[in-house]
C-alpha cells in the first residue's frame, strides 16, 4: 500500500520512470490501469482522475513523444470498458459468487454499500456523478446491474459520464499541467485532485451519519 501511495502521490515522476523504460507500452499499461480501476472490482484504489492529469500533463511536453489523443482515445474506451466489465459482473454476481467465493473476500462490503446508497439515492444520475468520485465509481456500475438497471440505459448515461470525465481531466492536465508553478508543485496538485474528488463522498458518509442519529 506504500507503495501505491507513493506512486499516486509522486505520479508525474513515475510516470517519467515508465516513458522512459516502456516508451510507446505505455500506452497501454496506462489503458490497463484505468481499465482495471473500474473493471475488476475489487480494486477501487489504483489511481484515476490523478492519473490522466499526469499522463496528458507529459502529452503536453514535447520532450516524451506522446500524443494527446492517444491519451485521450484509450482513457475513453478504458473507463467505458472498465464500467460495461463492472456491470457484467454485478449481472452475473449470484452465479460468479457462487462459483468463486473467494473472489467475495476482495470486495469492500463496506464501499459496496456506500456504492448502493448513493445509487438508490440519486438514481441513474449516479452513474454520471460517480465517474467523479473515487472508490464509489467503482461500485456504481457493480450495484446497478444488480438493481435490474438495463444495460441499454446503463451504457447511456455511461458514455455521457466518461466523456465529461476524459475531456475535463486530460484538458485540465494538457493545458495546465506544465504551468511552471503547477509543475513545481506537482505532488501539492496532485493530493488537491484527490482530496477534492473525495469531497462528495466524505460529505454523503458526513451526512448518513447524522441521519442516522436523527432517528435514534
Amino acid at each position: 500500500m506504500s507503495m501505491l501511495i507513493d506512486f499516486i502521490l509522486h505520479i508525474d515522476s513515475h510516470l517519467i520512470t515508465i516513458v522512459n523504460t516502456f516508451g510507446n507500452s505505455t500506452y497501454f499499461i496506462l489503458f490497463a490501469i484505468i481499465f482495471i480501476e473500474t473493471g475488476a472490482v475489487i480494486l477501487p484504489f489504483l489511481p484515476g482522475d490523478s492519473l490522466l492529469f499526469a499522463a496528458s500533463a507529459l502529452a503536453a511536453n514535447p520532450e516524451y513523444h506522446l500524443n494527446i489523443w492517444f491519451f485521450v482515445a484509450i482513457f475513453l474506451i478504458a473507463c467505458v470498458g472498465g464500467d460495461s466489465s463492472n456491470y457484467w459482473i454485478g449481472h452475473n454476481a449470484e452465479r460468479i459468487l457462487s462459483r468463486f467465493r473467494w473472489f467475495r473476500r476482495f470486495i469492500n462490503e463496506d464501499s459496496l454499500a456506500k456504492g448502493q446508497e448513493f445509487f438508490d439515492k440519486h438514481g441513474a444520475v449516479s452513474i454520471i456523478l460517480a465517474r467523479f468520485m473515487p472508490i464509489i465509481r467503482t461500485f456504481v456500475p457493480f450495484v446497478a446491474a444488480g438493481s435490474g438497471f438495463s444495460y441499454r440505459r446503463f451504457i447511456r448515461y455511461n458514455l455521457i459520464a466518461c466523456i465529461a470525465w476524459v475531456a475535463l481531466c486530460c484538458g485540465a492536465g494538457y493545458f495546465f499541467g506544465n504551468i511552471p508553478v503547477v509543475k513545481a508543485h506537482f505532488s501539492a496538485i496532485i493530493i488537491g485532485i484527490v482530496v477534492i474528488s473525495l469531497i462528495p463522498a466524505i460529505v454523503g458518509v458526513i451526512k448518513s451519519r447524522f441521519s442516522a442519529k436523527a432517528t435514534d
